[in-house]
C-alpha cells in the first residue's frame, strides 16, 4: 500500500488550505478540493508532479458535502473518467447538487428561526449563501459504514454532517473535518439536519479513538488523534459549562442564538449560522444530560434544571446511547 500523497490545494481558511489527498495504489483521490479555477490547477500540478496523469484516476472519494471538499469531485470526475463516493446521507446535497441545495437553504433559514436568529440576520445568512458551480445533478455512488470500494473501506463519523465519513485504508486514515490541527471543527450550524450534533460527532470521535492508524486531516498536514480528541473533549466541556452559566444567568430563560451573543458577542454573515448551531447543539447536549431543559416555545428556550453545572457529568455517549442521528 503507497502512502496517500498530500495535495494542497486552494487558498488559506481559518482551518488551514485544503489537504486533496492522492491515493496511487487506489488509483483515487480524496477531497479534491473547492471549484476554483486556482484550487483545480493546484490539484493537476500536484497530481502530475507525483508522476501521475488525470487518465489514471479511476475514482474520487469525497468525505464529506462541503463545497471546499466536495467543490471540485465532479469536475475531476469528468475530465478522469472516473466516478465519484461518498457516503449516503451526504451524496444527495453533490449529485442532486440543485435541488438538495434549495432545500438545504430553507431548512437553514426554518433552523435559524428557531434558534431565535433575528431575521435581518437570517437574511444575511441566506444571503451569503451564494450556489456554487457544480452541476445541478451529477451520477454519485452512495455508502454506508464499512462498505469498501477497492481498499478503502467508509467509516460513518457524522457530527460535522450528517453523512460526513472517514476513509480506512489497511495503514491510514483520512479523517476530512472529523479533526483538524488548528481548528475545532463546527458541530451544529455546519449541517442543521442532525438533531444532537455534539453527541453526534462525540461518538464518532470515540469511535475512531483507538484506530492507531496513521491520520492525514481535510485542512494542514499531519494531526495526533489522541492528543486532538482530548484537546477537543476538554474545548467541548469548557463551552458546555459556559453555556450553562449563561443559561442560569439569564432573567429569562433563553434562545440559542442570546446564548450564541452572550458567548461570542456579535455574530454576522456565515458565522452568525456557526455561532447560533454551536449553542443549540450544546444546549440539546446538556438537555440530553439533564442539566437544562428545552421550554416549549417558539423560538425555543432553554432553563437550567440544575443548581450548578455538574463538571463531573459525561457529554460524550455510550456505545449504547447513540444520539439519533449517529445511525449509518
Amino acid at each position: 500500500m503507497t502512502d496517500p500523497l498530500r495535495l494542497p490545494v486552494g487558498e488559506g481558511t481559518p482551518e488551514g488550505v485544503n489537504s486533496a489527498y492522492l491515493l496511487p495504489a487506489e488509483r483515487a483521490v480524496v477531497d479534491p478540493g473547492p471549484p476554483t479555477d486556482a484550487a483545480w490547477r493546484d490539484l493537476r500540478e500536484g497530481i502530475e508532479a507525483a508522476d501521475y496523469r488525470l487518465d489514471d484516476l479511476e475514482r474520487v472519494f469525497v468525505t464529506h458535502w462541503h463545497v471546499d471538499h466536495a467543490g471540485l469531485a465532479c469536475r475531476l470526475a469528468d475530465r478522469a473518467d472516473a466516478t465519484v463516493h461518498l457516503h449516503r446521507r451526504d451524496a444527495p446535497l453533490v449529485g442532486e447538487y440543485a435541488s438538495a441545495r434549495k432545500r438545504r437553504v430553507r431548512r437553514d433559514r426554518e433552523t435559524l428561526e428557531r434558534w431565535g436568529v433575528p431575521e435581518p440576520v437570517r437574511d444575511e445568512v441566506a444571503d451569503g449563501d451564494a450556489p456554487s458551480p457544480i452541476p445541478d445533478t451529477y451520477p454519485v455512488r452512495r455508502h454506508g459504514d464499512g462498505d469498501r470500494v477497492g481498499g478503502v473501506e467508509f467509516v460513518h463519523t457524522p457530527g460535522h454532517t450528517a453523512g460526513h465519513a472517514s476513509l480506512r485504508t489497511e495503514t491510514d486514515l483520512l479523517l476530512g473535518d472529523l479533526l483538524l490541527p488548528t481548528y475545532t471543527p463546527n458541530v451544529g450550524g455546519s449541517d442543521t439536519r442532525l438533531s444532537d450534533p455534539l453527541g453526534t460527532y462525540l461518538d464518532s470521535l470515540r469511535r475512531l479513538e483507538s484506530d492507531g492508524l496513521t491520520a492525514h486531516p481535510g485542512h494542514g498536514t499531519s494531526i495526533d488523534v489522541p492528543a486532538e480528541i482530548a484537546a477537543v473533549r476538554r474545548h467541548h466541556r469548557e463551552r458546555a459549562a459556559a453555556t450553562f452559566e449563561a443559561v442560569a444567568a439569564a432573567e429569562e430563560p433563553p434562545t440559542p442564538w442570546e446564548v450564541a451573543t452572550a458567548l461570542f458577542g456579535e455574530l454576522s454573515d456565515i458565522h452568525a449560522k456557526f455561532g447560533a448551531g454551536e449553542a443549540a447543539a450544546h444546549l440539546r447536549r446538556l438537555a440530553a444530560v439533564a442539566v437544562v431543559e428545552p421550554l416549549d416555545r417558539s423560538p425555543v428556550r432553554f432553563r437550567a434544571t440544575v443548581d450548578a453545572y455538574p463538571t463531573e457529568r459525561r457529554l460524550t455517549p455510550t456505545a449504547t446511547e447513540r444520539p439519533k442521528g449517529s445511525e449509518d
